[in-house]
């Protein structure tokens, strides 16, 4: 079965919907389609009263002629009439006509002899007076007129003489064309002299000299009759008898050349005004935005003087306003399509924008009709201009961001010489800096528009970029931090330095962001302040989560160290001692920190130490088989006082006391006798919660206690935990992925102490373990 061809609309919209998230721009594509419908109307509409009006002048134009044709022919069959008439009734008229014709014939050979004779003479005169006057193109052309007069009747005298020479011989007529070539050399300077006055109409207007473009108005309008006038005689010799058209053989209409003047000097201030608007660009083709401020100088000064100082001195028929508008109106369009081709800047297309609603407004002012400015500028498509904004920008942001960042990923993955010290004595990158260089000079690109929408769109794209930039970051960590511990024979050092360094930059970016936010709130109200904020509140809260996983992989990379250490608790070996070396290297790790990391993260990162020690510590002591009592009860209390002073020279010693309350709960329970160990278990329960599975394996981890002692323990607590309602939380439910979303809702809505994060972890990492 042959395939089916898919309609160009079907292929279009395919084309535009391709996902059903696209589906939700069916309202902007139907604008879009309305807008390009719009522009299309008015240029045909536009076309067509223009075809209609140059059809219905011709239809004039036509009309007239042939009624011209009809009144010479009736004329000239009127004078044949006669002729025939007087032929009949006048004895001897064919001799007087002979006479009269021999006498003729002498008076036209005279006049010939003479005016050969003067041609040169004349020529010198028209010569003299032709360069005086175009000496100043933009003066007063005081002789024009009587030049165009000699040169008209020399011309028509050239033209007859010509017309007489085509029975002669080659060589007669090659003499006689040499002969005229001086006038003919005089016409073209005169021709080139009338047009140079037609490109220059405005400017001889603005000098005081409007009676020149007057006077070229009045050769161009008797040219004009001229043409007519051979027109119709070239007609009539077509639709005349043979024998009666050969009897006005002394109208030599054959021999003119038909000028077109009007048409010529319409057309050579349509070029000027071409001329004008291509060597606007070309001096600033380089830069758009000054074109536009060049143009602003002499657009309307230019459109003012036409209408208060050029169009008085045409007729009316001439509509040259309308002519002058639509020139002016086209080149300009003309002229910003090859400026929007050459793929100008982001600034740029903002600032064209705003000034287009300028320009319609400014012609408004002028009184201009609105229908000589059809099509408009960019066939309406100004919208277009936003959108081609934003999508220079993305791809500009997305450019420049995307070096800055690759530069930094580079540096971070190769370390090799330490990051940069800024002047807080911080490690720190170039990126970060750079990225809101370039994000605060688009934003006040956007802000200069004065369109809120078109901020809230460039503030939304530095945002999602901002956002990748971050996904970037934490994926770079991991991976580099995976290599550092899994072979570290082959990763470069630095990677704390690097990873301080990277965790300060989000720091320094959120500040960014968050100024930004400050700055922008007052510009803009309704929606498009709530897209703002929204968009940078986001990539805010992104920054600190990146920093966030900066400081977890920096307390990972001190617990990567102690991994030999802290397999050694609650062994054979760690009744010994083995904290003084688990201090001695989180104190090692502490001193770079306290002198590199931002101070705000330094305090994250030590509760996260804390924390951590907590929980290798805790689940190594839930894990223990056997433990030596009361050996083991005063080892723990020998090594919390070994990192007591550690953690509190990082932290307020009281809140590193109240962290460590539950290792003081624990030994509690470990030294507490069978029959009092509930009511040392008592405070830790309210606490932190029953924990029924830690306390279980603490019980059964004593030596001091069997397992009979163990089940009577675990029996009298579980029944005080039912009777006070002390009920685990059970976060297992419906699948992991519910089970992640369960813990990430807990978490969020009430802070865990260390126990509760001990039992998620160790229930989490049971159900991943299935």
């Amino acid at each position: 079965m042959a395939p089916v061809e898919t309609p160009a609309v079907s292929r279009e919209l395919s084309e535009f919907f391709q996902s059903p998230d696209d589906l939700l721009k069916i309202a902007a594509f139907r604008k879009k389609l309305m807008k390009e419908k719009a522009s299309i109307d008015a240029k045909l509409k536009s076309g067509v009263k223009e075809q209609l009006d140059a059809t219905r002048d011709g239809l004039k134009k036509l009309f007239g002629t042939r009624n011209n044709v009809q009144v010479i022919r009736d004329e000239m069959a009127t004078v044949d009439s006669a002729c025939r008439s007087t032929a009949k009734d006048v004895k001897m008229f064919d001799q007087i006509s002979r006479v009269s014709l021999v006498h003729r014939n002498f008076a036209q050979t005279d006049e010939i002899v003479q005016n050969l004779t003067e041609l040169y003479d004349k020529l010198d005169v028209i010569s003299r007076m032709l360069e005086a006057d175009r000496q100043d193109v933009l003066g007063p052309a005081p002789n024009l007129l009587a030049i165009h007069y000699q040169l008209t009747q020399l011309e028509a005298f050239r033209n007859q003489m010509m017309l007489q020479a085509k029975s002669a011989s080659a060589d007669d007529r090659n003499t006689l064309s040499r002969y005229f070539q001086p006038l003919n050399k005089e016409l073209a300077i005169f021709e080139e002299y009338i047009w140079d006055i037609a490109r220059n109409v405005l400017p001889i207007v603005r000098a005081g000299n409007g009676t020149a473009v007057v006077k070229l108005i009045k050769i161009a309008e008797v040219e004009g009759r001229e043409d007519e006038k051979a027109i119709a005689i070239k007609l009539v010799k077509k639709a005349a008898r043979l024998d009666a058209a050969a009897k006005f053989n002394s109208l030599i209409a054959n021999s003119r050349k038909i000028k077109h003047y009007r048409s010529s000097f319409m057309t050579e201030i349509r070029r000027s005004i071409e001329k004008l608007f291509q060597d606007a660009y070309e001096k600033d083709k380089d830069s758009p935005s000054a074109f536009l401020e060049e143009l602003q100088k002499w657009l309307w000064k230019d459109l003012v003087r036409i209408k208060s100082g050029v169009v008085p001195l045409f007729p009316p028929d001439y509509n040259i306003l309308a002519f002058y508008v639509k020139q002016y109106h086209k080149s300009l369009d003309e002229t910003l399509r090859r400026i929007i081709d050459s793929t100008p800047d982001a600034a740029f297309l903002l600032t064209l924008h705003a000034w287009l609603k300028e320009y319609r407004e400014s012609m408004d002012e002028l009184e201009i009709d609105p229908e000589l400015l059809q099509p408009p500028l960019l066939e309406g498509r100004e919208q277009s201009l936003i959108d081609d904004y934003l999508k220079v920008i993305i791809q500009k942001l997305d450019e420049w961001t995307s070096n800055a960042m690759a530069t930094d990923a580079k540096a971070f993955c190769a370390r090799n010489e330490a990051p940069e010290i800024d002047n807080e004595n911080l490690y720190g990158l170039d990126g970060a800096v750079l990225m809101f260089q370039i994000i605060n000079q688009q934003v006040d690109v956007a802000m200069e528009s004065g369109q809120s929408s078109i901020l809230a769109q460039v503030v939304k794209e530095s945002a999602r970029i901002m956002r990748k930039n971050q996904a970037e970051w934490i994926k770079l960590v991991e991976s580099e931090y995976k290599k550092h511990v899994e072979k570290p024979e082959e990763a470069p050092g630095g990677i704390v330095e690097y990873v301080i360094a990277v965790a300060n930059d989000q720091i320094r970016c959120a500040d960014f962001a968050e100024a930004l936010g400050t700055r922008l709130e007052p510009r803009v109200g309704g929606k498009y302040k709530t897209m703002i904020l929204e968009s940078l509140n986001s990539a805010i809260d992104g920054y600190l989560d990146v920093a966030k996983k900066c400081t977890q992989t920096l307390v990972d990379t001190i617990f990567n160290d102690l991994k030999p250490a802290t397999k050694l608790l609650f062994t054979q070996t760690w009744y010994s001692g083995i904290m003084s070396q688990v201090v001695e290297t989180i104190r090692d790790y502490m001193s770079d920190y306290k002198t590199y990391l931002n101070p705000s993260l330094l305090e994250l990162l030590v509760t996260d130490l804390i924390d951590t020690f907590l929980i290798n510590y805790l689940n190594a002591l839930r894990r223990a088989s056997k433990l030596r009592m009361p050996a083991a009860a005063d080892r723990i209390r020998e090594d919390i006082s070994e990192v007591f002073p550690v953690f509190s020279n990082l932290k307020p010693a009281q809140e590193v006391e109240e962290t460590l309350e539950v290792m003081e709960q624990i030994i509690a329970l470990l030294t507490a006798s069978q029959s009092l160990v509930f009511l040392s278990y008592w405070p830790f329960a309210k606490k932190h919660g029953p924990n029924l599975q830690f306390v279980e394996a603490l019980m059964k981890s004593r030596d001091d206690l069997d397992r009979s002692g163990v089940n009577e323990v675990m029996d009298s607590i579980k029944r005080k935990v039912k009777e006070e309602n002390l009920g685990e939380r059970k976060y297992l439910t419906r699948g992991r992925r519910h089970l992640v979303l369960t813990l990430v809702a807990t978490l969020a809505a009430e802070e865990p102490t260390i126990m509760k994060k001990i039992v998620i972890q160790t229930g989490f990492s049971a159900f991943l373990g299935r």
